[in-house]
């Protein structure tokens, strides 16, 4: 794969004790040292037109000033420094590198993954939280839109970090040239993502969200992934799909109950990849979350691993009751008459 990075999101450091840490990246980085393949791009910082292109305008203005004056708590979990902003338009740009990457061709083994942070799937169009400034996935997605030498309609973003992707559901919701997936953990922060938020006006059906049961396991997100999801998106025919790729529903990552292992990253990537083919879409990753170094750098490792030529590793056993009745709402929700035991 070809890893976009850039030293200067390591500037922005929240502190010692807070979780989204420049370590996360160092980790990555370390891990990945064993693999071949591994190519590194530093793409240019995003304009601020492209930021302002789906978040709020005088938010953004107010968020340069608050890290020009040094930064502090933008609420509890969301912690700014100087170097932040700078950070901030590094992460958004390397998120549009690696769209514009994945739409100029690079496939396979060249397959973008945009190793920014901060992270972008909690900041809503106007406001920032959950250790999130810019939505970065959705940045990336606009940025294709507006971009006619491009000829994309159609954009979608899938997002399996384990907290509900709620800042790309808040920027699209109403809008149907963005197809917004979020898979994550019933009931953890930020509280929303009900199965029943589908979108609105425009946007409605464009939003699914599948909020799983506190112990899902591999099997039960590749049903996620391999039914509902892979369903919903072939019906909408997307010319790109961006991942938004959290690590934080590994069974060993400190702040959430999901239980996937390493090897569940490389079968979503791998269904994923699939669905980009069946569909002729484009393919890209944006890093979200992930808190436990080794697992994060390992599960990194492991997508990459996917596209190098590994083949992933199937899971036995079935799906749980309760993860079952959670899938059987989501296609409730949308209309798509599937029998999960085939995925």
């Amino acid at each position: 794969m070809q890893f976009g990075y850039s030293e200067v999101c390591l500037a922005h450091d929240p502190g010692s004790r807070h979780p989204e840490t420049p370590d996360r990246l160092r980790a990555i980085r370390e891990r990945l040292k064993r693999k071949h393949g591994v190519e590194y791009v530093e793409a240019d910082p995003c304009d601020v037109e492209a930021i302002t292109a789906v978040h709020d305008r005088e938010y953004i203005e107010s968020l340069e000033e608050f890290c020009a004056d040094g930064g502090g708590e933008w609420d509890p979990d969301t912690t700014a420094v100087e170097a932040t902003w700078d950070a901030v338009r590094r992460s958004a740009g390397l998120a549009c590198w690696a769209v514009e990457s994945a739409l100029e061709g690079a496939d396979g083994r060249k397959t973008p993954f945009s190793l920014g942070r901060p992270p972008g799937h909690h900041a809503v169009g106007d406001d920032a939280m959950g250790f999130c400034f810019v939505n970065n996935a959705a940045v990336a997605a606009q940025y294709a839109l507006d971009h006619d030498n491009y000829d994309v309609d159609r954009v979608a973003i899938v997002d399996w970090d384990v907290h509900h992707g709620n800042g790309g559901q808040d920027i699209f919701y109403d809008r149907d040239d963005v197809f917004f997936v979020s898979v994550h953990e019933q009931g953890l922060y930020p509280g929303t993502g009900d199965v029943d938020e589908t979108g609105e006006g425009d946007g409605d059906g464009m939003t699914m969200n599948l909020p799983m049961p506190a112990g899902t396991d591999d099997l039960e997100y590749l049903a996620a992934i391999g039914g509902p999801v892979t369903a919903a998106l072939e019906g909408y025919d997307p010319d790109v799909v961006i991942v938004s790729a959290g690590f934080d529903a590994h069974r060993h990552d400190p702040i959430s109950r999901i239980r996937l292992s390493t090897e569940a990253y490389a079968l979503m990537t791998d269904r994923l990849r699939a669905l980009a083919n069946d569909t002729d879409a484009e393919l890209a990753f944006v890093l979200e979350g992930g808190y436990g170094l080794d697992v994060l750098a390992d599960s990194v490792a492991l997508v990459h691993e996917t596209f190098d030529g590994r083949e992933p590793i199937e899971p036995g056993g079935e799906l749980s009751d309760q993860a079952e009745s959670a899938l059987e709402d989501v296609l409730e929700a949308h209309g798509l008459d599937l029998d999960l035991d085939c995925f």
